[in-house]
Order: C-alpha cells, then sequence, then structure tokens
C-alpha cells in the first residue's frame, strides 16, 4: 500500500468502523480476486467487468 492510498485506507476504516489492517487486507483480496496490483488495474478491471 503507497502512501497515496494509505489516507484513503484510513479514512474508510474510520467510517466503517474497521481497523487499518482490515481495509487492507479486504483490499488485498479485492486485488487478488481480479488477479491485478495495482489500484489502476483494479479500476479499469472493474470498469471492464460492469462493476462500476
Amino acid at each position: 500500500m503507497n502512501r497515496r492510498w494509505l489516507p484513503l485506507a484510513k479514512q474508510i476504516g474510520e467510517r466503517l468502523f474497521l481497523a487499518l489492517s482490515t481495509v487492507k487486507g479486504h483490499n488485498r483480496m479485492i486485488f487478488d480476486k481480479l488477479q491485478v496490483t495495482r489500484r489502476t488495474e483494479a479500476v479499469a478491471c472493474a470498469r471492464k467487468l460492469g462493476l462500476l
């Protein structure tokens, strides 16, 4: 998780009352399921699949 993603992950965790490690774990699982390593790849893949 890079420096730009960390503040967003913290905000997600705070709003949903989740630990940062939980958010990071879910992020990793989503990336694994989409077979991507970067957020830009995840967004492109999600758009291609009609998820966004």
